[in-house]
């Protein structure tokens, strides 16, 4: 073996087909945003249907109505504690924490925004909803592609969506922003059409994809819906509720892996063939680490878990 093979370093392997053509869609959008037409804000972007003070709190149902971004938020930081670091790689649990907390950013950014609606609040508000695009942009891309495109596509919302918004508050010019956002979530529906890989977070992005899309149209028709409900919810109210909605399948999802061990519960694990019998070792769950109890052999059609250290210690 040869000194040179000795000190060369390890070579990074290339693209696959599927990172290849993800940052081929990521370069379509760039050029969209950069070379598309310009495309202006509606002068009445701010006239909200209702803007009744309540409480003694303007537009209040606008106001009131980002509270359930801020408690899937902390509830998804909160779940997200209880997942064993081994059980989703390392870009998807940095998307999912970049997701649950970029929700409580967008509740703060968005009540700011409508207790004065005007540019300046927009502009905040905007770059608070940064964040949970990168979030679960990163968590498809890790989910369907690779790890390092879940880092990639983090990364690259996190540096385009304020150059986005920041050119938007000079410019007037929303399509930069209308890129990211929208064209973010249509990647985000192509990555739904691929099989999801092992060791990620399972979120079901269709589910996602499908309650954001029902919010932007109520919030296309705001007055439309305020009117039809007799001015007791208007359009822009209920898509709040429905985008903070669409943090539900990442929550099932984070809920889902935090049930798969159960702190305090004993079972067995199979560790190689005895004759007819199989050898197991008796584990309990203690804050989501695994602690050897006991070692017994075990009925290959008898393996049940059990809570009870003494049965174990019976069995043995």
């Amino acid at each position: 073996m040869s000194p040179s093979y000795l000190s060369s370093p390890a070579r990074r392997p290339g693209l696959s087909r599927t990172e290849a053509a993800l940052l081929g869609l990521a370069v379509l959008l760039a050029a969209l945003a950069l070379f598309g037409p310009v495309l202006p804000a509606s002068v009445h972007q701010h006239d909200f249907a209702d803007q009744r003070l309540l409480w003694g709190v303007p537009c209040a149902i606008d106001v009131l109505s980002n509270l359930p971004f801020a408690a899937a938020g902390v509830w998804g930081l909160w779940w997200l504690r209880g997942v064993e670091r081994r059980a989703i790689d390392g870009a998807s649990r940095a998307g999912a924490c970049l997701f649950f907390a970029g929700l409580v950013f967008t509740a703060i950014g968005s009540t700011l925004y409508h207790l004065l609606p005007n540019d300046a609040g927009l502009l905040w508000d905007r770059l608070g909803m940064v964040l949970p695009f990168a979030g679960l942009l990163g968590l498809a891309a890790a989910g369907r592609v690779s790890s390092r495109a879940g880092w990639a596509a983090m990364g690259a919302v996190l540096l385009a969506g304020p150059a986005a918004v920041l050119w938007w508050s000079q410019t007037a010019n929303l399509l930069p922003w209308a890129v990211v956002q929208l064209g973010g979530m249509l990647v985000v529906l192509v990555l739904a059409l691929l099989p999801r890989r092992a060791g990620t977070l399972p979120v079901h992005l269709g589910a996602v994809i499908a309650m954001y899309g029902l919010a932007k149209l109520f919030e296309a028709a705001d007055h439309a819906v305020f009117d039809a409900t007799a001015q007791w919810v208007s359009g822009h109210s209920l898509k709040h509720v429905l985008a903070a909605g669409a943090a539900w399948p990442v929550l099932m999802a984070v809920e889902a892996l935090r049930h798969k061990a159960t702190p305090g519960t004993m079972f067995i694990i199979r560790t190689g063939q005895n004759g007819a019998h199989t050898v197991g070792v008796a584990r309990t769950v203690r804050a989501g680490t695994y602690q050897n109890t006991a070692t017994a052999p075990v009925a290959a059609t008898g393996a049940v878990a059990t809570a009870d250290p003494s049965a174990t210690r019976r069995n043995a």
